[in-house]
């Protein structure tokens, strides 16, 4: 038993740890604590992955541009988890080569391209990936689509992640092994007591309020991280993070080659054009500092402006607001290191703990990546370790996420698996179900035999079945959680069509309630 401000607590009743903020950081904790034994409940006020995990430039990559800031660990350490990463997930995870355009008199002198290309094949133990190459632009197919001042270009690798996937698939884990997780329930208080943490946690949908007991409590809220010290834990003067807006915009498909670019901009930024979901490409990212509520970001014109001039500077065929199908924007909680800039603050994440010996322990998550976002977890259990004691052994590096239990490169094996199965799948519909749900779209599927087995059908290549599966293992509850992070069908569906998928979730969850 545990006394707890004068009352007896069972000792079953108490959690190992408390998780704040549902984004790939307090996921990939909450997995990580639970494979290793820990008791572990996690709660997020919104949909996993609505906040900063869902707006990202979408790679698993180093960060070139960060060896000019000087930031080696963080890359060497994003260097390295790509290939561990693409192995855990190659269902979302998947190798990308980019082009990096050059011409005399550009922004960095081809000297030092080739060098932190050099850096970049060398300090991170890449293995399967393959090494950079030098690409005559007035042969390769990748210049087609560029002005023709390119003579020359560098092309290297990185990796390509379905971020918002990668969050719920952790918290997925997470829950098969055990924790407790639970989306659209806000935090409302957190408070010490006789050396446990008392969580008060309302839910959105109901109002109702349910306290917990924690051994400790960690805050991974992303942008809201000080929101939660200055207004759940009541601490005051709080300001640890630099708030970043980056913005990305999506345009019909401007090339068929399936490599991404690197572009430098005159004002030393770089911004990607990448290919995105079959038809269409995404090009991003702006760096402005953002004093606003996270909730409310938006794109601004400026940067709409800013994004089609910089790909206009290389694209043959300008690109015009006019051309943009899509927008998307997060927020970036840097850890405030005191940069001039936003674009030179660092992205490497910092791990507090506040607290200890007989108050109750709170681990603090500044920052971040999701490139980083596993080892993290693991840093931050060394440090739970430290407060509460440890449980288990460090265990996520060779593990799986669910359905990425396939060879790295089996992607297009698991396809054909899947269509030999289903010899009714269009081939693009296979395609994109094994991109999602890997080795588990057989289980979505089910006993399907032909298409009128898969249920309504809600536009595009979207069936019940997929919706039913969506509601039922992955916490979907509207349909812009469907539409725009379990998947991104938003680009393809109409509003009308979108108005019917909302109405027929809100039926079925309430019919299931």
């Amino acid at each position: 038993m545990r006394n707890v401000g004068g009352e007896a607590v069972p000792a079953q009743d108490v959690l190992d740890i408390f998780v704040i903020g549902g984004g790939i950081n307090g996921c990939g904790i909450a997995r990580d604590a639970a494979g290793r034994g820990y008791s572990v409940a996690l709660a997020e006020m919104d949909d996993f992955a609505s906040g900063t995990s869902s707006r990202a430039t979408k790679l698993i990559h180093g960060g070139l541009r960060y060896l000019e800031h000087y930031e080696f660990r963080l890359v060497r350490e994003s260097l390295m988890e790509r290939e561990v990463l693409w192995a855990m997930a190659p269902h979302i995870i998947w190798p990308m080569r980019f082009v990096l355009p050059f011409h005399k008199g550009g922004i960095r002198p081809a000297w030092l391209i080739r060098l932190g290309l050099f850096l970049y094949d060398h300090i991170g133990g890449r293995k399967l990936l393959p090494a950079t190459r030098t690409l005559d632009m007035r042969r390769d197919p990748a210049a087609k689509p560029l002005k023709a001042l390119f003579t020359k270009a560098f092309e290297y690798s990185d990796g390509w992640v379905d971020d918002a996937r990668l969050v719920v698939l952790n918290a997925k884990d997470a829950a098969l092994k055990g924790a407790r997780i639970m989306t659209r329930s806000r935090v409302v208080s957190a408070e010490r007591e006789g050396g446990l943490w008392s969580v008060s946690v309302e839910d959105a949908a109901t109002g109702a309020v349910s306290t917990f007991k924690a051994r400790m409590l960690v805050n991974a809220a992303g942008p809201w991280v000080d929101v939660v010290l200055s207004g759940a834990v009541r601490k005051n003067d709080v300001h640890n993070v630099r708030l970043v807006q980056g913005s990305h915009i999506v345009v019909k498909k401007k090339f068929d080659d399936s490599r991404a670019y690197f572009f430098q901009n005159p004002d030393n930024r770089i911004i990607f054009a990448i290919p995105y979901e079959t038809d269409f490409t995404l090009i991003g990212t702006t760096d402005n500092d953002f004093t606003g509520d996270p909730k409310n970001i938006q794109i601004t014109e400026g940067e709409i402006t800013y994004l089609c001039n910089a790909a206009s500077e290389y694209f043959s065929e300008p690109v015009k607001p006019a051309d943009v199908v899509w927008t998307y924007s997060g927020v970036r909680p840097l850890f405030d290191d005191g940069a001039s800039k936003a674009q030179e603050a660092t992205r490497d994440y910092v791990l507090k703990i506040d607290g200890g010996n007989s108050d109750a322990p709170l681990l603090n998550v500044f920052g971040g990546k999701l490139t980083t976002y596993r080892r993290l977890g693991e840093h931050a259990l060394e440090k739970i370790a430290g407060a509460i004691g440890a449980k288990g052994n460090p265990w996520t590096a060779k593990s799986v996420l669910p359905g990425g239990d396939f060879p790295a490169t089996g992607y297009e094996a698991e396809v054909e698996k899947l269509t030999s199965r289903y010899p009714f799948l269009a081939k693009r519909y296979a395609r994109r179900l094994v991109r999602l749900y890997g080795t588990l779209a057989a289980s979505l599927l089910g006993s399907a035999a032909k298409t009128d087995d898969l249920g309504r059908h809600f536009g595009a290549d979207l069936y019940e079945v997929e919706v039913q599966w969506l509601i039922t293992q992955e916490w979907a509850r509207h349909a812009e959680d469907i539409l725009w992070r379990r998947t991104k069908l938003g680009l393809t569906l109409t509003q009308a069509q979108a108005a019917r998928l909302e109405e027929y979730m809100r039926e079925t969850i309430r019919n299931v309630a």
